[in-house]
């Protein structure tokens, strides 16, 4: 009987379910949406039982169109959106409050207060990252020190901690096992890259009881097995991996210098710098790329905030598109931006800016601009945040990147990826398998299991579907550069700080 890989993909706006085979290529998808929720300005939720339900759901349904039964699965890989929060009573199963997700920007004044008292050159020699509230330490600092009783049931080791990974883990194995890989542990502001382990004085500094944290293990082996009730049988869970990185494996830039970006609800750029953590000059990140056995890689990072979601917001608040496919047919009614630049900033700006008191401009409107313009800035916002991140991580890494492999929804868009590749002056490739978050965990949880054999062989499966060469337009980018620096300058710090 031929064996799968089911990988569930725990995103920040859908979850879905993909069955992978051996040549890694998809046998079925399914997927749902799952509700946004916005208590006040710069919060952000999700309600952790619904993304379960959802994720279940999927997980069942990808079976029924892939034709298979439980019994055809080999092994489950999980990969989610990474910072994002939950915490559960260990008893119940139920979570304290909505999850708190990586967008949240509710504890950009507690960074602050931490910043002021000198902490952050510490957290960042330790973990590779910022005092940002993209991250989930201060999310769950502030939930402790908010939700009623919280502190004290902490301390009494009654409340479980984890970020979605985790909370999947949870649900799949009927509690059984609290568990996270190091690529998400990494993102926590918890934990020592350099060791691997959670960080005694990291904790003390964010008040967090050791006790909530989940073991953390590497991204390649069994973590637990899905209770038999779930889907008929246990079957092994093999592979974990936070979304960019499953995504960078999934590529298989399984090489020093080799790199890839994720154009999905944001833009997430990494690239692999081997057994040894590159320190960041350019306000990048440091973070854990994978381990597998004994071997830790590591990984510089540039994180856009709103990429994609701009699409989104095209789409349903303005209302200028019905589906997000058709911003390429509107963009390209004009030939270029007419002098347009949208800054989507409706999360503060990430990399290599690190301001979470941005917020969205529009600039450059004339009595000639037309939603053709619009849609045409929205395309290009995208690009432009990546170039910046690109820039950076050249500048880091001593790498000039001879070429950029691409994936996730936005990459759909020709214009986009044609304009990505002008603004590079490189190679974008985009691949026949475009799914590589899911594929990443995929191979991840296959490797553990004996499915495939090896890196070498995961590697030889990468084809291009296409590729973008850059024009030459020199003069033309060089405006169109300083234009955009020009208007996130005017972007920045348009909240004050409280």
């Amino acid at each position: 009987m031929e064996k799968y890989i089911l990988s569930l993909d725990q995103g920040t706006t859908s979850s879905r379910a993909i069955v992978f085979d051996q040549k890694g290529s998809i046998r079925a998808v399914a997927q749902q949406e799952f509700r946004q929720i916005y208590p006040q300005d710069g919060w952000v939720e999700h309600d952790a039982n619904e993304i379960w339900e959802s994720q279940k759901t999927v997980m069942l349904d990808v079976l029924e169109k892939a034709g298979i039964s439980s019994s055809s699965i080999a092994a489950v890989g999980i990969t989610n959106q990474r910072e994002t929060i939950v915490v559960w009573n260990r008893q119940t199963g139920e979570p304290l409050t909505n999850a708190i997700v990586w967008q949240d920007r509710r504890t950009a004044g507690d960074c602050d207060e931490l910043r002021k008292q000198g902490l952050e050159p510490r957290i960042t020699e330790k973990t590779g990252l910022r005092l940002d509230p993209y991250f989930s330490g201060t999310k769950l600092r502030w939930l402790l020190k908010n939700c009623e009783g919280a502190l004290d049931a902490a301390a009494k080791g009654e409340l479980a901690f984890g970020t979605m990974d985790t909370w999947l883990l949870w649900k799949l194995t009927h509690g059984k096992v609290h568990k996270t890989d190091v690529t998400n542990a990494s993102r926590t502001l918890l934990l020592n890259i350099h060791t691997g382990q959670w960080d005694e004085e990291l904790l003390e500094m964010l008040e967090i009881p050791e006790s909530m944290l989940p073991e953390v293990c590497s991204s390649s082996e069994v973590f637990g097995q899905v209770d038999a009730s779930i889907l008929g049988e246990e079957i092994p869970i093999a592979g974990i991996a936070g979304d960019q990185q499953a995504a960078l494996f999934g590529q298989a830039c399984f090489e020093q210098g080799m790199a890839k970006n994720t154009y999905g609800t944001g833009c997430f750029l990494l690239m692999n710098t081997g057994n040894k953590p590159v320190v960041s000059k350019n306000n990048l990140l440091t973070t854990i790329a994978w381990k597998i056995g004994d071997e830790t890689v590591y990984a510089l990072e540039g994180s856009v905030f709103i990429a994609g979601a701009v699409i989104q917001w095209i789409r349903d608040e303005l209302k200028m598109i019905e589906s997000a496919s058709e911003i390429d047919e509107l963009a390209a009614e004009v030939e270029d931006n007419g002098g347009l630049y949208l800054v989507p900033a409706f999360a503060g700006l990430g990399a290599p800016y690190w301001d979470p008191y941005a917020r969205g401009l529009l600039v450059g409107i004339t009595r000639g601009s037309t939603k053709a313009h619009m849609a045409r800035a929205a395309l290009e916002s995208i690009g432009f945040q990546s170039a910046d991140l690109i820039e950076c991580m050249e500048k880091d890494s001593g790498v000039s990147l001879s070429e950029l492999r691409v994936d996730g929804g936005a990459t759909k868009s020709d214009l986009l990826m044609q304009f990505q590749a002008d603004l590079l002056g490189t190679k974008v490739l985009r691949p026949q398998v475009t799914e590589t978050t899911a594929l990443g965990a995929a191979y991840l949880a296959g490797l553990a299991v004996g499915y495939w054999e090896n890196q070498a062989q995961i590697a030889q499966q990468w084809q291009t579907e296409k590729v973008f060469e850059s024009k030459d337009r020199t003069d033309k980018i060089g405006t169109l550069k300083r234009r955009w620096k020009k208007a996130v300058g005017l972007s920045r710090g348009w909240l004050d700080a409280e």
